[in-house]
């Protein structure tokens, strides 16, 4: 059975601009996504044409200056729409996500040159980013990566993997993050490394539960020559700019997993109201009622959290900690109420014909991409109390 279409949400937007955009979405949602999405994830198959409209639209750069290709909206806003895109096809929510986390280091921390070379094809050329942090061996302890970057003139040589890259192998740009110096944090810089580079390649996609047509792949780095011009920010600084991109990324899985969780809530009383059971709608049983409410609740508070922490950030105040809250509570919730919503659903739930057991098994996947909800855990608390005595 297809997807059905988002329904409307009732925001909160800060401008006309805003709404229009917001329109634009869904209606690029309603025509273009979610007619296709069960059966391309079903497939396996990456909707690439879809991110080359997006691009085409002005939506690969939202957050970011104008004047180099970006939207200029604040994160309230690019939020809202990524919430739009992921209710239509997590895949692509998930994906615009992560090609504006690959857009960070350089749009933040890059010289105005650089800046001015690359981000206007980064951001509505029509390309695809990925962010390589992660490594086989340094998932949550990010700072003991092993990929090394050896100077070489005024050249660097890049050697090592990464492991767990959304668009690994399929982007057209990687930002970086590798070893120059000395062990632990201080001693890592970033790259923006372009896809086609001699040396680097992509392994086979993993084989995962959910969002089958995400691909997620270790890229392998081997001598891979990028010119000291592709360095972003100081040596050493790749860390600090690895971190600072993930606090606004983990606002972005946020909304995604609301965005998620809203279309679960919809199939589920949609499906609650039209299903009769004992001679009535089972939308009419108290428990069920009860159910869909808390399921409702959960997510309203994962909106106002998600948004609260983003009107943070709009703001130039610190956010990493309602980042932090934002993205546990946000992915947890969209955990609970996919769950339910297979409940809701009985034994169709857990077919096929629906797609509340995809959403359930895209979900799992959003507790733990950038930094686990553990982690999260472990920042909010150093937050609260301070640091862990040692």
């Amino acid at each position: 059975m297809p997807d059905r279409a988002p329904q409307p949400v009732d925001r909160e937007l800060p401008s006309e601009e805003a709404r229009d955009l917001i329109s634009l979405v869904r209606d690029i949602a309603q025509r273009e996504i979610v007619p296709r999405a069960a059966e391309e994830e079903d497939a396996g198959r990456f909707p690439r044409e879809t991110f080359r409209l997006l691009s085409a639209s002005g939506l690969l750069g939202l957050p970011y200056d104008s004047a180099y290709g970006g939207g200029d909206q604040p994160y309230e806003v690019y939020l809202q729409v990524l919430e739009e895109l992921a209710a239509a096809r997590l895949t692509v929510g998930l994906g615009v996500s992560v090609h504006t986390l690959a857009c960070h280091a350089l749009a933040h921390y890059g010289t105005k040159e650089q800046q001015v070379e690359h981000l206007p094809t980064m951001l509505g050329g029509g390309l695809l980013g990925a962010y390589c942090l992660s490594e086989a061996s340094s998932g949550s302890d990010a700072a003991s990566l092993r990929t090394k970057a050896v100077r070489d003139g005024d050249h660097w040589a890049i050697t090592g993997t990464k492991a767990w890259i959304t668009h690994g192998g399929i982007a057209d740009f990687y930002t970086v993050m590798a070893r120059t110096g000395e062990e632990g944090p201080r001693g890592i810089t970033a790259f923006l490394v372009p896809g086609d580079a001699a040396g680097l390649t992509g392994a086979a996609p993993e084989k995962k539960m959910g969002m089958k047509g995400s691909p997620t792949a270790q890229v392998h780095f081997d001598g891979v020559r990028v010119p000291d011009e592709r360095r972003i920010g100081e040596e050493g600084q790749g860390f600090a700019i690895a971190l600072s991109a993930l606090d606004s990324g983990r606002l972005g899985i946020a909304a995604c997993a609301i965005g998620l969780a809203q279309a679960a809530l919809d199939e589920a009383l949609a499906y609650a109201t039209d299903r009769r059971q004992f001679g009535r709608p089972i939308s009419d049983f108290e428990g069920l009622r009860f159910l869909l409410a808390d399921m409702a609740t959960q997510i309203e508070a994962g909106r106002a959290l998600y948004l609260a922490a983003a009107r943070l950030r709009d703001a130039g105040r610190p956010f990493a900690k309602q980042a932090a809250m934002a993205k546990l509570h946000c992915t947890d919730t969209a955990m609970k109420v996919t769950t339910d919503a297979v409940q809701v659903l009985g034994g169709y739930g857990y077919t096929a014909d629906f797609p509340v057991e995809r959403y359930m098994r895209e979900a799992k996947a959003l507790q733990i991409v950038e930094g686990t909800n553990q982690i999260q855990r472990m920042v909010i608390a150093r937050h609260l109390a301070g640091p862990e005595s040692r």
